[in-house]
């Protein structure tokens, strides 16, 4: 398409430059060569506009200074707009400069004109102001293209960022839930005959794992329909004693110990009173302790064969460190290098609201540690 205009305006300049040069009697010999110079060469504008309107323009200038000048400079006032919507500043300004310097050099020698020198001054003024409107509707339209694209890129980010929190719930909640019951079914058979009692507790530990797990799942993918601005409806700090109840029911010795502040009254809390932190934390951060915690202990019970396990929490002014330590087999292959889906979301889970994470063998020696770090502010944006 534009190879087609740039044939049409070409054809434009050459008649509106080349047909007066023909019609209107006799004229010397040298008129119609400089016609054709001070307008064909505008078919390759495009490619070499500097040295287009040198051409052009001393073939107006020399048309016009032996006394032939055209009825309208077509080629020059192309070349002039070609400036005004093509070409960076400094050759724009040095186009300004030939074109004033070729038209008063063709309107006063050898004889000034005044009014054909106001007149053509009116013309090329219009030719550089539609260059330059041409050139703003072009940095205008490049503008909104490339903000159209940002805006794309953005949303297309956070579908992806959606999808791989959904994708990190689901593994959370179907994990935990699956693995609880695994243990609990596979217990329950050998407790019936000997210890009805606790096969009861057992079957019950697993009718309400599997509905927490429902309602969870649920919560999860409602959140698919929600607005992007609505908080989600997820468990967090307040819902842990539950969550370490429920190991301690398939077996496990869990207990939960909350370190509050230095300045809050007492050393700690018994195993199930999460007491109020110096600072609220963020909805986000306390999403994360609760799943960081969730993933741990379904590590824990599916692959660490350990007695008893550890949560705590511990404020500061500033931070909530979460910690799971359990009496297992220590360093797991897992994390030996080729960590799971487990261990790299709750990384994620951790850097995502600013904190850290670290896991490894515990202090002693002997069994596993999982250690969050996470801000009880939100990151100040940068």
């Amino acid at each position: 398409m534009k190879r087609y205009v740039n044939l049409a305006v070409t054809v434009v300049a050459v008649a509106a430059t080349v047909l007066p040069a023909l019609v209107g009697g006799p004229r010397a010999w040298w008129v119609l060569p400089l016609a054709v110079a001070s307008s064909v060469p505008v078919l390759w504008r495009d490619r070499a506009l500097l040295r287009v309107a040198l051409v052009v323009g001393v073939a107006t200038t020399v048309s016009a200074s032996l006394g032939a000048p055209p009825l309208l400079p077509v080629g020059p006032l192309v070349c002039l707009y070609t400036f005004a919507a093509r070409a960076s500043l400094p050759i724009r300004l040095l186009g300004i400069a030939l074109t004033a310097a070729g038209l008063l050099v063709s309107l006063l020698y050898p004889r000034p004109d005044v009014e054909v020198l106001r007149y053509l001054s009116v013309a090329y003024l219009f030719a550089y102001a539609l260059g330059t409107s041409t050139r703003a509707r072009r940095t205008q339209a490049a503008a909104l293209a490339e903000r159209g694209r940002r805006i794309a890129g953005e949303r297309a980010a956070a579908v992806l960022r959606e999808r791989t929190r959904i994708a990190r719930d689901l593994h959370d909640i179907l994990t935990h839930a699956v693995g609880v019951m695994i243990v609990q079914a596979e217990a329950g058979p050998l407790l019936v005959r000997d210890q009805p009692d606790r096969a009861d507790a057992t079957f019950a530990t697993i009718a309400a794992t599997g509905r927490d797990a429902v309602v969870q799942l649920r919560r999860a993918v409602g959140s698919l329909y929600e607005p992007a601005d609505k908080p989600l409806d997820q468990p967090g700090l307040d819902h842990l004693p539950v969550l370490v109840e429920r190991v301690r029911a398939a077996g496990l010795d869990a207990v939960l110990t909350v370190s509050p502040p230095p300045s809050a009254p007492g050393g700690g809390s018994p195993s199930g009173n999460v007491v109020e932190p110096p600072l609220a934390p963020p909805p986000d951060v306390g999403v994360a302790a609760y799943r960081i915690v969730q993933e741990s202990l379904t590590n824990v019970v599916r692959h660490a064969g350990a007695r008893s396990v550890r949560v705590r929490l511990g404020y500061t002014a500033n931070s909530l460190t979460v910690s799971v330590t359990d009496d297992g087999r220590g360093h797991r292959a897992s994390d030996a290098g080729r960590p799971g889906y487990g261990i790299v979301g709750m990384r994620e889970r951790a850097h995502a609201c600013g904190g850290t994470l670290r896991t490894g063998p515990a202090s002693d020696g002997h069994g596993f540690t999982v250690t969050a770090t996470l801000p009880l502010s939100a990151p100040a944006v940068v």
